[in-house]
């Protein structure tokens, strides 16, 4: 695993790089799929430089989530070890995650002999419909190309691949990445979701509801 370590408005002195290094090895023997490790170490002053602290950001890269840690203190060989205990729990909460998923695989299965599937609410097309729809008897309708209303806003776009999943792995997914958010789609009702920090230790979701789309009508008012 490669690691990388940087500084911001603090130097990075060989004894810090040594036991970074070290420290380094206790990460990757949680995560053998790791391919990088960056270390930021930031420093900060407060009020003329009567207060001053050191922040020390962790993240793992590789195959799988990103997986990010961070912890702050007076010094920053202690706020390394912080980061690092934090990374290594959420690397053994993941770890332990993979564990139990083979040994108790949700989602969906097929029965080869009758084609059924089990363990998901999707009810397979029939070989009448699938022919209709081959044949043109049931027509498959494009919306029409339109050009885009002109506005002076600029909106930075971000598309991502749909996952489903239960609310419980988002909560764990979002803790991964460190964000305060995290959308899905939940395995257990089909509906777009996103799970959201709150304070103290509390989790929220919203969810998405919708019967049908709205009228041409109310998309123009």
């Amino acid at each position: 695993m490669e690691t990388s370590i940087v500084g911001v408005g603090v130097s990075i002195s060989d004894r810090f790089r040594t036991v970074a290094e070290e420290k380094a090895v206790r990460i990757e023997n949680l995560a053998p799929r790791a391919q990088r490790l960056d270390i930021k170490v930031t420093h900060r002053a407060y009020h003329n430089g009567a207060r001053e602290d050191e922040t020390v950001e962790l993240t793992v890269t590789g195959k799988g989530p990103v997986v990010r840690a961070e912890a702050t203190d007076s010094d920053k060989f202690v706020a390394l070890d912080l980061a690092v205990d934090k990374l290594v729990e959420q690397l053994r909460r993941a770890k332990d995650k993979r564990i139990d998923a083979r040994n108790h695989p949700r989602g969906a299965k097929l029965d080869k002999g009758s084609g059924s599937l089990a363990g998901i609410d999707v009810q397979p097309a029939s070989a009448d419909v699938l022919r209709a729809v081959a044949t043109g008897s049931v027509p498959v309708v494009a919306d029409d190309e339109g050009e885009e209303d002109y506005t002076p806003v600029v909106i930075r776009n971000k598309h991502f691949d749909a996952e489903w999943m239960t609310v419980e792995e988002a909560v764990d997914r979002m803790e991964l990445v460190g964000h305060d958010f995290f959308l899905f789609i939940d395995a257990r009702s089909d509906h777009p979701s996103v799970v959201y920090r709150r304070k103290g230790w509390d989790y929220g979701v919203i969810s998405l509801l919708a019967s049908a789309p709205p009228a041409a009508e109310e998309l123009a008012s």
